[in-house]
């Protein structure tokens, strides 16, 4: 992939087969992993997938994106899905780059899911 991947951008990625609740199939995924470490060519990379459904119940976690740039349908980030996955699962991107207060709130929720107040 000649096209470097940074932090805060969405991407689409391959995320089949998924196994149980996990989520699958080709979908925008947003990249969570530091900027240095995905340059020094790490086999991995940790994104956040994204969805277009909206669910209440889960509003305090995901965090919603409008249609810009490249990202045709507006979408939720799903921090409670974050996963590890191969460099080779990733396809088309950058679609989208998060802005500042995007990343804070997506970084909120994430200390959330992960307990760390």
């Amino acid at each position: 992939m000649n096209v470097p991947i940074r932090r805060g951008e969405v991407w689409t990625a391959n995320l089949n087969p998924n196994k149980g609740s996990e989520v699958g199939k080709i979908r925008p995924v947003l990249v969570l992993q530091d900027t240095a470490l995905t340059q020094a060519g790490l086999a991995t990379i940790i994104v956040a997938p994204l969805t277009t459904q909206s669910r209440p119940t889960l509003a305090p976690l995901r965090v919603a994106l409008p249609v810009r740039e490249r990202m045709l349908l507006p979408s939720f980030v799903m921090v409670e899905h974050v996963r590890a996955i191969d460099r080779d699962r990733l396809g088309d991107g950058p679609l989208l780059h998060l802005d500042a207060q995007e990343l804070a709130q997506v970084e909120t929720s994430l200390r959330a899911v992960l307990g760390l107040w």
